[in-house]
């Protein structure tokens, strides 16, 4: 969520054109107004100013899914007021979710008998099922330490520096060192021996990343497994691993079967995975599924009987609609397996023309992999005139959000551009990105000439005042190109 603001007092009432036939007076910005205003003139304030929104479908930062099937779009409108928390009053949605976390757990091969039920939940997002899965490991830790009579109030986690800012919070919020893995030039990804080396007796588990933020990368969790097994054999310790597969969690299981990340490998205890993403679920929905009923303490689930039945919960939300689980479940049985295969692989394949179109160009090296998540990230070869930052805010000129950054520690100097490839994300759209992505670059590439020629045309100055004018000639273009920065 982000922090609001205050505003200056030329910004602090709302004016509306069409409104206006309703309202004759300028609503307060940050205060509930005194009178009411009719609904059509609300909707048509809210509705105005939305209107400056970015396009969600141009939106290539985002891994969230922006389109859904009308059939799904009703269900969701159709289930919007019911609470996903009182489950007496909505058993059929209770259900809903216990299908959806035993067909997750299914496609990760968690090891359930032929009737035994799987172990998870719901959550608003993949972060917030992280939180719940970093409890869990830091209570059984320390449940544990107190039954061996040692220290149980350092906990640590190992993780690499490319995790997603929750995990930062998790520790923060929890109180549990985060130990990160350096990042190195050219691997973006945690290294499985340098991770290893990096646990201790105090460390409640291993996080591994299914799909890395920063290039879509699939880090080796089988090879931290392999490696962590020997260290805890000779140790005694038993530290296990969760994995952060919140973008890989429905790739991974169709674009390659084979490869074991999941609950296959023994010290694998709890996986998360967003909904809201390659789930192809509207914002709103993730996933944590735990190996066993072992590796949940029961100390961690509360009931509650005020709904109208003794009621298990473990979420740190309580209250929540049921739109997003509904919708999933939709996903799980409109697609199953073939449909969810054919969108990845077509997903797949278009990042693959993207790739190969910037390739082509001669100006980009790419960063991304192609065993990971269906992204395509990439640095230019030459950032001595102009940088990526430059790139991504001249895309907007054509309506695309691209974003920019930089990698973190010990890769900071490594700016990369990312594109991800969602299942609204077409070869089309691939194809005309490529095309304004050149169109950047030339625009780039020759407005700085257009700058120094005319200043070189007039009259004589010296080398220091003709590069002040030049410096000043650019700002100037940069500011009033940001002034016309909106959505094409």
């Amino acid at each position: 969520m982000a922090l609001s603001e205050t505003a200056s007092e030329s910004n602090a009432s709302i004016h509306s054109t069409f409104a206006s036939r309703y309202v004759r007076v300028s609503l307060p910005r940050f205060k509930i107004p005194a009178n009411s205003i009719p609904k059509e003139a609300a909707y048509q304030i809210i509705n105005d100013e939305l209107m400056l929104d970015g396009n969600p479908r141009l939106n290539l930062a985002s891994f969230v899914t922006t389109w859904m099937e009308p059939e799904c779009d009703k269900l969701i409108m159709a289930s919007i007021n019911k609470n996903y928390v009182d489950m007496d009053e909505y058993p059929v949605t209770t259900e809903l979710q216990n299908r959806c976390v035993n067909m997750i757990a299914h496609l990760f091969n968690a090891p359930l008998g032929e009737s035994e039920a799987a172990v998870g939940v719901g959550t608003v997002g993949s972060s917030e099922a992280i939180m719940l899965a970093g409890l869990a490991f830091k209570r059984k830790w320390q449940n544990k330490r107190k039954a061996e009579g040692k220290p149980h109030d350092k906990p640590n986690i190992v993780t690499g520096a490319n995790v997603q800012v929750c995990w930062e919070k998790f520790a923060r919020y929890f109180e549990v060192e985060l130990k990160e893995v350096k990042l190195t030039d050219g691997y973006y990804v945690m290294d499985p021996v340098k991770a290893v080396e990096m646990v201790d007796e105090n460390t409640i588990c291993v996080a591994a990343i299914l799909g890395s933020t920063l290039n879509g990368e699939f880090e080796d969790v089988k090879h931290l497994n392999d490696l962590l097994t020997k260290k805890n054999k000779e140790t005694g310790w038993d530290t296990p691993i969760h994995v952060d597969a919140a973008s890989g969690g429905f790739i991974a299981p169709f674009l390659h079967p084979e490869l074991e990340w999941d609950f296959r490998l023994p010290l694998v205890k709890s996986i998360n995975v967003s909904g809201h993403k390659y789930g192809l679920v509207y914002a709103g929905i993730g996933w944590v599924i735990w190996r066993s009923k072992e590796d949940l303490p029961d100390e961690l689930i509360f009931h509650i009987n005020y709904l109208g039945a003794d009621q298990p919960t473990f979420t740190l939300n309580f209250s929540k609609g049921s739109s997003q689980v509904i919708a999933q479940y939709y996903q799980l049985i409109r697609l199953g397996h073939e449909g969810y295969r054919n969108i990845m692989e077509n997903c797949q394949e278009n990042a693959r023309v993207l790739k190969e179109g910037l390739e082509k160009t001669g100006h980009f090296n790419i960063v991304s992999k192609e065993n990971g998540v269906p992204l395509v990230a990439f640095s230019l070869k030459d950032n001595s005139c102009h940088n990526e930052f430059e790139v991504s805010d001249m895309l907007r000129r054509y309506g695309w959000i691209v974003p920019a950054y930089t990698m973190p520690p010990d890769a900071q100097h490594v700016t990369v551009l990312r594109v991800v490839i969602r299942e609204d994300f077409s070869r089309t759209l691939a194809e005309r990105l490529v095309t304004d992505i050149q169109k950047v670059l030339y625009e780039l590439d020759t407005l700085p000439a257009k700058i120094t020629a005319k200043v070189q045309q007039s009259n004589k100055k010296s080398e220091i005042e003709t590069q002040r004018e030049i410096t000043e000639a650019w700002k100037k273009f940069v500011r009033e190109k940001k002034k016309t920065n909106g959505v094409c």
